[in-house]
């Protein structure tokens, strides 16, 4: 049984920059997509799964606890950021994950520059963060259809209600 090497494939931003240079140099297309990922769920596995699809080397930018707070609210994330980032580097289609404190990816998706910018096609194309650079470096977005209509939202509130509410 093989395990996957952590190490390798969490990592900061300058080794990511370094990695994302030589993957370029050798002819590989950078997949970048960037969420919270809190209380993975199969909606994400499939989401992540279809990023993968547009290229060879899948980043995932991974919002910091701080960012996640930012951005959801005080009582988010409900898993921290050192195991929310072991989990999604342990599905196969994830080959690095960079952890991230700002409220967006500009500066990850300006360092590490890949072909491939990808976002829930709940997003238009105008708000995704990085588009407008992306494509003018050559690259381009790729918005991606929810198969399930779950989230982590959803799975809270599911839980709240059966386990506190009475439902």
């Amino acid at each position: 049984m093989s395990t996957v090497n952590m190490a390798n494939k969490i990592v900061r931003l300058d080794e990511m920059c370094r990695l994302a240079h030589e993957y370029t140099t050798l002819g590989r297309t950078i997949v970048f997509t960037n969420g919270c990922f809190d209380i993975l769920h199969a909606g994400h596995v499939a989401y992540l799964e279809k990023a993968k699809s547009f290229g060879d080397v899948l980043v995932l930018g991974l919002n910091s606890d701080a960012s996640v707070r930012q951005i959801k609210g005080d009582l988010r994330p409900v898993i921290c950021q050192e195991q929310r980032a072991r989990v999604v580097a342990a599905l196969s289609c994830v080959d690095h994950v960079v952890l991230f404190d700002a409220p967006d990816p500009e500066d990850l998706i300006r360092g590490i520059v890949p072909q491939v910018l990808v976002k829930g096609a709940d997003w238009p194309e105008d708000k995704i963060i990085g588009a407008k650079f992306v494509k003018g470096c050559g690259g381009r977005v790729a918005r991606v259809a929810f198969e399930e209509d779950i989230s982590t939202s959803k799975i809270i509130e599911r839980i709240g209600q059966r386990f506190y509410g009475g439902a």
